[in-house]
């Protein structure tokens, strides 16, 4: 079959020739993928940064896909796990699905859509609905909201409930957007970080969820100026860790960790469980596809994946890789 193909983890991957994939069990079913998504978890783990890479070569790129299978049915799917010989990425003609880490599609599915959506917003989607649960009337701070993840989080934390959303970015542009989301507050992480971090105690000191996009010194910044802005300490905070897009690393002060009720905790592969992850895609999928959740799709051939892997891509939108394309 043809596939993107990584042989290099210094260089984009190539359209190549890859050895079709077999399936290996009762639940696993071959599919002709119809569109699979270029995320930022994607590109990770094709130049071997991500923290569940194994750094085996060469590799087929992919986590998850839109897929027929052949019956004519439409799925969503999560790549199954396995080394790269075993289970290859979804970033090609075919692909393998697990129908225990699928999704049916209605019929009438935009496939670019799904394939677009669901792997961002389940970063926020399942962040709420497995770590962090929200209180009646919660308010929730979004860490990096000018994200195409960020983005989805004020929408999905509105979604599930929460009262009151403050959105902190650094892009002016794309955070002057966040309130037609649904974002009460917005917040500019730019600037000097003393006047960025009296911004944030000032419209977030009470909040009871933090989604943490990007850690590293914005995150330890925001957390001190929070806990010390609080009107109750005794009061908890959730803080929730999902990306790290400003760095890997903070310093966290033991003095924080008394003074205030802060819950630090993680939310990603392995501190939530596949089972639970599966378990949250049907109303995940429900809200992509009713147009709730929105993101713009950019389809591309599959055929064009190094060049959809270095050309820029505008705000909202996402690079989808489609096998039928010509």
């Amino acid at each position: 079959m043809r596939a993107a193909v990584v042989r290099s983890f210094d260089a984009p991957p190539q359209y190549d020739t890859f050895p079709t994939p077999e399936p290996r069990g009762p639940h696993e079913v071959l599919v002709d993928v119809i569109a699979a998504g270029l995320h930022p978890r994607v590109r990770s783990g094709a130049n071997g940064t991500h923290y569940t890479s194994r750094r085996d070569l060469p590799l087929v790129p992919g986590i998850d896909a839109v897929g027929r299978t052949a019956d004519g049915g439409l799925l969503y799917f999560v790549a199954p796990e396995g080394a790269p010989g075993e289970a290859p990425g979804t970033m090609a003609e075919q692909a393998v699905a697990d129908l225990r880490r699928a999704v049916q599609l209605p019929p009438d599915t935009d496939p670019f859509a799904v394939a677009a959506a669901m792997n961002p917003g389940m970063s926020s989607w399942v962040a709420l609905r497995r770590r962090a649960a929200l209180p009646p009337g919660a308010r929730v701070l979004v860490l990096g909201a000018t994200g195409s993840a960020g983005r989805l989080a004020v929408r999905i934390a509105r979604l599930l409930g929460a009262a009151h959303v403050v959105a902190a970015g650094r892009d002016p542009e794309r955070l002057a957007l966040l309130p037609a989301l649904g974002a009460a507050e917005t917040v500019s992480l730019l600037g000097e970080p003393a006047e960025v971090a009296q911004r944030l105690g000032q419209a977030a000191a009470d909040v009871d969820v933090v989604l943490d996009y990007v850690w590293g010194a914005p995150a330890e910044h925001a957390m001190r100026a929070l806990l010390t802005a609080r009107a109750d300490r005794a009061k908890p905070l959730a803080w929730v860790q999902i990306g790290s897009t400003a760095g890997t690393e903070i310093t966290l002060p033991s003095e924080l960790l008394r003074a205030a009720a802060l819950q630090l905790t993680g939310s990603g592969q392995g501190s939530v469980g596949t089972a639970a992850i599966v378990a949250e895609l049907p109303a995940l999928a429900a809200h992509i596809t009713a147009g709730d959740l929105a993101v713009t799709a950019v389809p591309v051939p599959l055929a064009k994946v190094a060049d959809a892997w270095t050309d820029p891509v505008a705000p909202g939108h996402r690079v989808v890789l489609a096998p039928g394309l010509g």
